[in-house]
């Protein structure tokens, strides 16, 4: 299901379908909180109207008890029928009563009880006259013995409604915990979800984003493929048309410097050896202003020369940083074979050069990176004062390895900060009595550096300059 979703659906619909589903999760938990109230409040009245017509109707069947005995008494003494029909009137209310609690969930021992004394206190009503004093005091005793089983009725009444109260406050209890189990559960079904599309619909970005720094570091050789909704399959497209469009200019532009390179170094050779033959005298003597002009020209095609064979390699390196060899490597070994392959160099200047740190090992193309050291110490050597020191410093995180170069030299320039990793810029503050540099250094380090993922920064404090890279543990 998800593959066709992802397939079908664009990143703006699979948002709203992630959204609904959350949304109805929640809504589902509210109206069952609703509904489940509902439900209780209507329990709650009809537990309400019980415990009220309960009460009521204990108390009405003690009005109705004094009225029969007042009214059944009276009427034996006096033997009055008015007052005799008071009694069954009232006889007849307190069983309608009686049969109103019983509807209600009163207990059939106490209204059984209560009928069989009232067929007793009835049977009393009939008699002779002169028998009306004696039956009229065995009625007082009988209605003695109705009234305690009123009290009887009232107490168990008052048991029920507490009964049902206890039973409703445990329902709404267990309501409550039912719910809070619900809400729980939902709310972390929804965070979930949540989470769960947030990671699904994010991962499509992590790629692309990945896929634009590749091609920002001209990574070209990895093919862009991202899976994802519709509209990430579409940049993805687009960012696989812009790389293959990128290594047709890259291989046209590697063709265009080797094919002009070519074309300069043969007219370019020609006019150095024909400068030379006219600085030789081949071609007859030279006045003064002459051979100068002749020696002006044979130092700016040698500058030339210098500047194309420079050109050929920047181009090399910037091809060959495509194609890393990694391996895992040792840092203080790799940077110690360079200062002792720069050996002469460094002794000639009476300079002293100090690697140091940690014992820290990466994955890495052990050449390039050498390469890439090799160029700092050759710089720091070339910019040095004679006698100074130049260290080189390995430390390290739990996820980068960091190698600091510095130099005893005059340090680099505020205007010059910005542009020195630039292809064949030269900064003002060049050593004297050296051999002027072509200015490509920095910038293969630059691109074998971005290669292996890692970056190369100039650090503002000096003195001399300070170089640091910053290369990842693992490839």
């Amino acid at each position: 299901m998800a593959k066709s979703m992802s397939a079908r659906g664009s990143f703006q619909q699979l948002l709203l379908f992630a959204f609904l589903l959350i949304t109805a999760l929640l809504v589902g938990v509210a109206l069952r909180a609703v509904f489940q109230y509902d439900l209780l409040m209507t329990q709650s009245r009809d537990a309400a109207a019980r415990a009220l017509t309960l009460s009521g109707a204990a108390q009405s069947l003690a009005e109705r008890t004094a009225a029969m005995e007042r009214a059944g008494r009276q009427s034996l003494v006096l033997n009055d029928a008015v007052l005799r029909r008071r009694f069954d009137d009232a006889t007849r209310d307190a069983r309608q009563v009686l049969d109103r609690l019983t509807s209600n969930g009163l207990g059939a021992d106490g209204p059984q009880k209560w009928r069989e004394q009232m067929e007793v206190i009835q049977g009393l009503m009939s008699g002779a006259p002169e028998t009306a004093l004696a039956r009229e005091s065995s009625m007082a005793m009988q209605f003695r013995d109705l009234d305690a089983l009123n009290t009887n009725i009232a107490q168990q009444a008052q048991f029920l409604i507490e009964t049902q109260n206890n039973a409703l406050a445990e329902r709404i209890e267990t309501a409550r915990r039912r719910l809070m189990r619900l809400v729980v559960a939902a709310s972390a079904l929804a965070v979930s979800l949540a989470l769960a599309f947030g990671v699904w619909l994010a991962r499509p970005f992590k790629r692309l984003q990945r896929a634009i720094v590749g091609l920002g570091e001209n990574r070209l050789d990895e093919p862009i493929d991202i899976r994802g909704p519709s509209d990430v399959r579409r940049v993805s497209q687009q960012l696989e048309w812009l790389r293959l469009r990128l290594t047709e200019l890259d291989a046209d532009k590697a063709r265009f410097l080797r094919h002009v390179s070519h074309e300069l170094k043969t007219p370019l050779a020609a006019l150095r050896e024909g400068v030379s033959l006219l600085e030789d005298g081949v071609t007859g003597p030279l006045n003064p202003a002459q051979r100068e002009v002749a020696q002006i020209l044979q130092q700016n095609t040698v500058a030339l020369q210098g500047q194309i064979e420079a050109l050929l390699r920047f181009n090399a390196a910037a091809f060959e940083a495509r194609e890393l060899r990694r391996e895992r490597t040792a840092l203080l070994p790799l940077i110690e074979e360079q200062i002792e392959a720069q050996r002469l160099q460094w002794q000639a200047q009476g300079l002293t050069v100090r690697a140091e740190g940690e014992p820290i090992s990466v994955v890495v193309d052990r050449t390039k990176l050498g390469t890439a050291i090799a160029n700092l110490l050759s710089n720091a050597i070339r910019f040095s004062a004679r006698g100074g020191t130049i260290s080189m410093t390995v430390s390290g995180t739990a996820d980068a390895a960091a190698i600091e170069i510095g130099d005893a030299g005059p340090g680099i320039a505020e205007s010059d900060r910005d542009r020195i990793f630039e292809p064949f810029y030269r900064g003002e503050r060049q050593p004297q009595h050296s051999v002027k540099g072509t200015g490509i250094g920095l910038s293969i380090v630059q691109e074998y550096i971005a290669a292996h993922g890692g970056r190369i920064s100039l650090l503002p404090d000096g003195p001399g300059a300070r170089f640091r890279i910053e290369l990842p543990r693992t490839a």
